[in-house]
């Protein structure tokens, strides 16, 4: 596999240095040149298998001459130890549950696979490395449990301190050795921010620092994986079908749209996103602008005013978007809304469709989730479009409580995952907005 950066200023790599390096030298975001075509009958050949033997399937074509074969089956099958459910809402609507994880999160999906890949390259050329991850949720929950008691991967994660759920801050704040959990004083973005300037800080290379956010292209791969799963189970090729995932840094709607390109028959691809609306704008206007600061939302990991995973996506089109969100190059704006229809959610609407789904269903759903069932219903109101649809469950609605009991009465019960976590001990450090605080942070911990 050859990657080049979205800036078009570095040279190109293999997945081996994309994967720990994360960034682009030039801040850009690692994009394959070239990936695999599945057919139909190749897809048809895996409709009946379990999901780690479909991963495995698609992952050796994906990584072919990356990782030998049966280190990867081991990896795959370790990352995927858990049911990844389908449940039947009508005829024309099935919620793919991606919260049966260790953390109760899709997260779950990309950060066990990327940190099997990393401890295997690490082992090989007997390296260390320290993870810098921002999260407004999920990511950092997941990410530190996929990594968390590597003897040669550090993780530090900032999350913004009053932007996420109790259990979501818990699930990173309790686990120590070799995680550290840093509460900002400001928005998911101001995170972002300061990660990547670490990545771009020449005075900080020594310390070897990689990413595990969604720029990272191990992240992106896994997340590829579950669209052609979810297919296979209940469509039969060339039947098409529709996905309508909820969307904020927008690298679960990029698995989605590599997915379509590696052969998934996707009829339209629903990105619905929250109060943060600047991408549904770009894409009826053709102009860019973002969000600063982002707009605190119920569905608080969606709270993302400037979608790293946009420069991915332009660039697929044909455009090119710096790491400021600059369109040097607008991509195919006709061929990117026949492929991608894009809704903004009220939390207001998104509280009703809480309510309204388990009254109507007997169904749980978070707020997140709603945003995806909700944009669904827009995209079906807008084009009469009843083709069948998978919308996104991407985190178990007890991680959050209070805002389901507010809107139906009765607190989710939790799995036995969030239970543990409860009367756990937290350990966290604070910061603000400052990167030079941040940078003093990292060298006192790190050199």
């Amino acid at each position: 596999m050859k990657l080049y950066s979205t800036n078009l200023q570095a040279e190109e790599v293999n997945f081996e240095t994309a994967l720990i390096t994360g960034l682009a030298p030039d801040k850009g975001l690692f994009m394959p040149k070239t990936l695999p075509h599945f057919s139909g009958e190749e897809l048809a050949a895996l409709k009946d298998e379990p999901y780690p033997e479909i991963a495995f399937q698609l992952l050796r074509r994906i990584l072919e001459g990356e990782i030998d074969e049966e280190s990867l089956k081991a990896i795959t099958y370790d990352a995927y130890d858990y049911d990844v459910p389908l449940e039947e809402v009508n005829e024309n609507t099935y919620i793919m549950r991606l919260d049966r994880g260790p953390t109760a999160s899709f997260k779950d999906f990309a950060a066990r696979m990327m940190a099997r890949l990393m401890q295997y390259y690490l082992k090989k050329e007997n390296k260390e490395l320290t993870i810098l991850t921002a999260t407004s949720g999920d990511t950092g929950s997941a990410v530190a449990h996929a990594f968390y008691g590597l003897d040669n991967i550090r993780v530090i994660v900032l999350f913004p301190e009053t932007e996420v759920s109790d259990r979501q801050r818990k699930q990173m704040t309790t686990l120590d050795q070799n995680i550290s959990a840093l509460a900002i004083d400001g928005k998911f973005d101001d995170c972002q921010a300061m990660v990547k300037q670490a990545f771009a800080d020449a005075d900080l290379k020594h310390l070897n620092l990689s990413s595990a956010n969604s720029i990272n292209i191990g992240r992106l791969i896994p997340q590829t994986l579950y669209y052609f799963y979810s297919y296979l189970k209940l469509r039969d090729y060339p039947e098409e079908i529709v996905f309508s995932i909820p969307s904020g840094n927008f690298g679960n709607m990029m698995g989605c749209v590599l997915a379509k390109n590696m052969g998934v028959p996707i009829r339209k691809i629903v990105a619905s996103v929250n109060e943060n609306d600047e991408v549904p704008i770009f894409l009826t206007s053709g102009e860019y602008e973002k969000i600063v600061p982002s707009r605190n939302c119920i569905s608080n990991a969606m709270n993302v005013g400037h979608p790293s995973n946009l420069a991915r996506l332009i660039a697929i089109y044909g455009g090119v978007m710096d790491e400021q969100g600059n369109i040097s190059k607008l991509p195919d704006m006709e061929k990117l809304n026949g492929d991608i229809f894009s809704t903004s959610v009220t939390d207001e609407d998104t509280m009703a469709l809480v309510k309204q789904f388990y009254e109507e269903n007997n169904i749980f759903i978070e707020p997140h989730g709603a945003v995806g069932i909700k944009g669904l219903m827009d995209y079906r109101a807008a084009t009469n479009d009843n083709t069948l649809a998978v919308t996104l469950e991407t985190a178990h609605p007890a991680k959050f409580p209070a805002e389901v009991k507010s809107a139906i009465g009765i607190e989710p019960e939790p799995p036995q995952s969030l239970k543990e976590i409860e009367e756990k001990e937290e350990h966290m450090e604070f910061l603000d907005t400052d990167y030079e605080k941040f940078k003093s942070y990292l060298k006192e911990r790190l050199e």
